[in-house]
C-alpha cells in the first residue's frame, strides 16, 4: 500500500488524509504543534462546494455539527447603511450543503477526529525541516531528529509552507494585499440582529466590516483595515488597546452598530494579522512531493473559498494517486486539474479585497458604491459566481 506523508494537521491536511484513505492509500499526518490548535484563528465560512467535498470523504456530518450557524446570504451595505446588494439564497441547494460559519478550531477538531475515526494516524510535535528523495521513496526529516519514510510527501502546512521552501526554494513569496485583518466575538448586545442566515458586509468610508448575529445573540465580527505591511514585532509593539482605538476611529463615521460591537469586544481581538495571497507558483509538485491548500495557492479571505479550495485539492490529489502508481504522473494530473480554477479564484479574491480599504475622497466613495450596486445586481441576475459554489469534484471518475 502506498504510504503518504501529510505535513500539516490544520484543516486541509486531515481532509487530504481522509480522501487518501478513502482512495486506498495509507496516509499519516505530521503536525508541528503539540496538540490540536484550540484557540488558533477565529471563524470562517464553508461554501457548498467545500461542504460537498467533505461529504465525499465522510466528514460532512461532523463539520455541520461543529458549525455555529448557517450563512446562506450576504447583505452588502455602505457605511451609512444603504444596501448595495444581496447575494445568496441557497434554497435550491440541498440542505446539507448550504453554507455555514464555523469556528476555525472547532473545524480543525472535527476533521481531525473524523479522519482518526476512519483509521488515519496523526503524530503531534513533528515540525518538518527537510526531506530527501530517491527513485522509490521520500524521507521527511523533523526538528526532533526523527524521520518518516513513504512513497509520497504532501505539504499541507499553510501559506508559509516549510515543504514549499525545500521543494521549490525559488518560489515567489506570499504577497501582502494591503489589508490587516482583525476579528472575534462580542457578547449578546442590545442591537437588532442580522437577518436570518445573513452576514452583513459594510463597505465603510475608511475600512471594511462584517458581522452576523448567532442564535445565542453573540456577534461574530471581523474587519479589514488598509495599512502598509508590518512585521509581527511591529504589530505587537503597538499594543492591543491602541489597535482597538485605531479601529474605532476608522469606523467612527460609519454605522453606529459597528462601534457598539467593537467596544464590547476584548482588546486581544484587535491585534491584526497581515492578509496575504499566493497567486501562482512555478510548480505545485516535484518528484514525489506535492503542495496542497494554502501551501500551493493561498486565496484572500475576500474570496470566501480558502478552506473549500483545500478540500477540493484533497479529492483531486487522492484521485490521481488512486488511479496510477506512477507518482509523478499522478501529481502532474492533480496540478493540471486544479491550477486554472484556483488561480481564477485567487484573482477574484484579490479584486474583491481592492474595494475594502475605503477612501478619504467622497467622490471616490460614491463611485465605489455605484459600481458595487451594478456588480451585485449583475451577479444576482445572471448567477456569475455559480461557477465557484456549484463546482463538484467527480471523485468516482478517473483522473489519470
Amino acid at each position: 500500500m502506498t504510504k503518504v506523508l501529510v505535513v500539516g494537521g490544520g484543516v486541509g491536511g486531515p481532509v487530504a488524509a481522509a480522501a487518501l484513505h478513502r482512495a486506498g492509500l495509507e496516509p499519516v499526518i505530521y503536525e508541528a504543534h503539540s496538540g490540536p490548535g484550540d484557540g488558533l484563528g477565529a471563524f470562517l465560512t464553508l461554501a457548498p462546494n467545500g461542504l460537498a467535498a467533505l461529504k465525499t470523504v465522510g466528514l460532512l456530518e461532523r463539520v455541520r455539527a461543529a458549525a455555529s450557524f448557517a450563512t446562506t446570504r450576504i447583505e452588502f451595505v455602505n457605511g451609512s447603511g444603504r444596501r448595495l446588494g444581496l447575494l445568496g439564497g441557497e434554497e435550491k441547494v440541498p440542505a446539507e450543503l448550504r453554507s455555514v460559519t464555523v469556528n476555525r478550531a472547532a473545524l480543525q477538531r472535527a476533521v481531525t477526529e473524523g479522519a482518526a475515526e476512519q483509521g488515519v494516524r496523526l503524530e503531534y510535535g513533528k515540525r518538518f525541516t527537510s526531506y530527501a528523495e530517491s527513485d522509490s521513496a521520500v524521507i521527511a526529516e523533523f526538528a526532533d531528529g526523527t524521520t518518516a519514510s513513504g512513497q509520497v510527501l504532501v505539504g499541507a502546512d499553510g501559506i508559509h509552507s516549510a515543504v514549499r521552501g525545500v521543494m521549490s526554494p525559488d518560489a515567489p513569496d506570499p504577497r501582502y494585499i494591503g489589508l490587516l485583518g482583525i476579528g472575534g466575538y462580542s457578547p449578546a448586545l442590545d442591537l437588532p440582529p442580522t437577518p436570518e442566515e445573513t452576514t452583513r458586509m459594510v463597505f465603510g468610508k475608511r475600512a471594511f466590516f462584517g458581522y452576523q448575529t448567532a442564535p445565542s445573540g453573540e456577534v461574530f465580527w471581523f474587519a479589514n483595515l488598509g495599512n502598509s505591511e508590518l512585521s509581527r514585532e511591529e504589530i505587537a509593539s503597538y499594543g492591543d488597546a491602541a489597535w482597538k482605538e485605531r479601529a474605532l476611529e476608522l469606523f467612527r463615521d460609519d454605522l453606529p452598530e459597528i462601534t457598539t460591537i467593537m467596544e464590547a469586544a476584548d482588546p486581544s481581538d484587535f491585534r491584526p494579522q497581515g492578509i496575504h495571497d499566493l497567486a501562482s507558483l512555478p510548480r505545485w509538485h516535484r518528484g514525489r512531493v506535492a503542495l496542497l491548500g494554502d501551501a500551493a495557492h493561498a486565496v484572500s479571505p475576500s474570496s470566501g473559498q480558502g478552506a473549500s479550495m483545500a478540500f477540493e485539492d484533497a479529492l483531486e490529489l487522492a484521485r490521481g494517486l488512486r488511479d496510477t502508481d506512477k507518482v509523478p504522473t499522478a501529481l502532474a494530473a492533480y496540478e493540471n486539474a486544479r491550477r486554472d480554477r484556483v488561480e481564477r479564484i485567487v484573482a477574484v479574491g484579490r479584486k474583491r479585497g481592492a474595494q475594502k480599504a475605503g477612501s478619504s475622497n467622497p467622490a471616490a466613495l460614491k463611485l465605489r458604491d455605484l459600481s458595487m450596486r451594478v456588480a451585485f445586481s449583475l451577479i444576482r441576475r445572471f448567477g456569475s459566481q455559480r461557477w465557484i459554489t456549484e463546482y463538484r469534484v467527480e471523485f468516482e471518475n478517473s483522473l489519470v
